[in-house]
């Protein structure tokens, strides 16, 4: 384990590097399952005004697909895209298509490792597909969030265990038959989570379309999470890919900072973890095939405090935004960058400035926060 460095990270050259774009269309995939629909981006000018900047924005993932996150996204592309591999076709195969073909197949299920959302969202695409799964939780993880996952059907194993360690038993037990869907790599599993974090361009191209309508070319700054760094890196290349490169704001929890210690230190270290209301977020390591892509495009890294977040979360209720702690932690870390001088003219923020918020799930995804 590395010490834990909690202090602002700032790159001045990230808006310089640059990204390919991403050669297939997630979103193409996302309107074959049932239920899709563009999730709101609602406008907060409350918060704009209190800040000093143009706009603010908040992509609000409280309701996507049914569920209460944004995990669905990544986790559906990703499934997609192994099982008709799995398969035998060379095109990625659309959800009825695939349960379909999986009648056929028979004996295929998945797994995974999670500490709320992603599992759930696993378990999710499973169900449509009429396929088993089992969803490994680490000992802290509510249980309302336990039912949830149990609700869609799945085997719940709940282990006495640190998360990373959770990851390492559900990947020991996969196979040829039990397929693991992990949104976090290492060496020889690369090709899972990056199709995860392909999926959620889907929410990035969304928000792009959305700010267009409203005749916005493009945003300033947008603020991600990080956890392991899957959803952070996806949002980063998105945005480094683009003509126009915003700044870009990584949130995480003071308890759990992979991220920042990782930027700090220049390699990825696990750290460790304590107890967060931010619990998708308490992750130790960063994913591998994230960090070249954070190292080296995102502008700023910083930590935020329980207290910090669910401030956040309150001010945004207040304003009719459903988020939970992990996707108000954008809020909050948007406040204390605005309030250091330096990281106030590293972002850029000023009177003419269209901030975007990426609320990563309602406040029903995670009841542990709310309090």
């Amino acid at each position: 384990m590395s010490t834990t460095v909690t202090r602002p990270f700032h790159n001045p050259s990230a808006r310089s590097w640059r990204a390919e774009p991403l050669r297939d269309s997630p979103i193409d995939f996302h309107r074959s399952v049932p239920g899709y629909g563009p999730t709101p981006l609602k406008h907060v000018p409350a918060i704009a005004q209190s800040l000093g900047v143009g706009k603010v924005f908040v992509k609000d993932e409280s309701d996507r697909f049914g569920l209460p996150a944004f995990k669905i996204l990544g986790a559906s592309y990703s499934i997609a895209r192994v099982l008709s591999d799995r398969l035998g076709e060379t095109e990625t195969l659309s959800i009825e298509a695939l349960r379909e073909r999986l009648r056929a197949a028979r004996g295929l299920s998945l797994i995974a490792a999670t500490d709320g959302n992603h599992g759930r969202a696993v378990a999710h695409v499973a169900a449509l597909l009429d396929t088993p799964s089992t969803i490994y939780v680490p000992p802290w993880v509510s249980d309302a969030a336990k039912a949830a996952i149990l609700s869609e059907g799945a085997e719940l194993v709940e282990l006495d265990l640190p998360y990373d360690d959770v990851v390492a038993h559900a990947a020991a037990h996969a196979g040829e038959q039990a397929v693991l869907i992990q949104d976090t790599s290492w060496k020889g599993y690369e090709d899972v989570p990056q199709w995860i974090v392909d999926g959620y361009t889907t929410m990035l191209e969304e928000v792009d379309a959305q700010l267009a309508e409203l005749g916005l070319e493009a945003p300033d700054l947008v603020v991600a999470p990080a956890g392991v760094g899957s959803f952070a890196q996806s949002v980063v290349r998105h945005y480094r890919s683009l003509q126009h490169t915003p700044a870009l704001l990584i949130a995480e929890p003071d308890t759990a900072a992979s991220v920042t210690t990782a930027l700090h230190t220049g390699r990825v270290v696990p750290v460790p973890t304590g107890d967060t209301v931010m619990t998708g977020l308490n992750c130790g390591t960063v994913s591998e095939i994230a960090w070249p892509t954070l190292r080296d495009g995102a502008d700023v890294s910083i930590t935020v405090t329980d207290d910090q977040t669910l401030s956040a979360v309150a001010e945004l209720t207040s304003l009719g935004v459903d988020s939970g702690p992990c996707g108000a932690a954008t809020l909050a870390a948007l406040r204390a960058a605005a309030e250091d001088q330096g990281l106030h003219r590293a972002l850029g923020l000023g009177p003419d400035v269209v901030v975007v918020l990426l609320s990563t799930e309602g406040t029903t995804a995670n009841p542990k926060g709310v309090r």
